[in-house]
């Protein structure tokens, strides 16, 4: 059983900061890329941020220049540090891994259960 539990989530004035977290647990063997998407309401879920497991990363353009994803490949973990942040970032965001649970089965894709992000203006 693979788990990923977020953290990191909350309220915050337009212009703060927060950094969410991501920690994958369970019978994993290996993690190929990790990243955050958001979902606002009424609208389509969206990639925010994802880290492949050499180190290579990719923005949303609305969020470069002011979120940055790291990863700590020996803790599974990853994370979003968002800076300046705007009320159209408001959302729940997810974190999601492509992960292998056997070396026979192929990588597949887990979710988070999401956190709320909600920025006051």
């Amino acid at each position: 059983q693979v788990q990923l539990v977020e953290s990191g989530g909350g309220l915050v004035q337009a212009g703060g900061s927060l950094r969410l977290s991501c920690a994958a647990s369970g019978s994993i063997v290996s993690i190929n890329a990790m990243g955050w998407y958001r979902q606002a309401p009424g609208k389509q879920r969206e990639l925010v941020a994802i880290s492949s497991s050499g180190g290579s990363t990719n923005y949303a353009d609305s969020v470069k220049g002011r979120f940055t994803i790291s990863r700590d490949n020996a803790k599974n973990t990853v994370y979003l540090q968002m800076n300046s942040l705007k009320p159209e970032d408001t959302a729940v965001y997810y974190c999601a891994a492509d992960l292998r649970i056997t070396i026979v089965i192929p990588a597949k894709r887990y979710w988070g259960q999401g956190t709320q992000v909600t920025v006051s203006s």
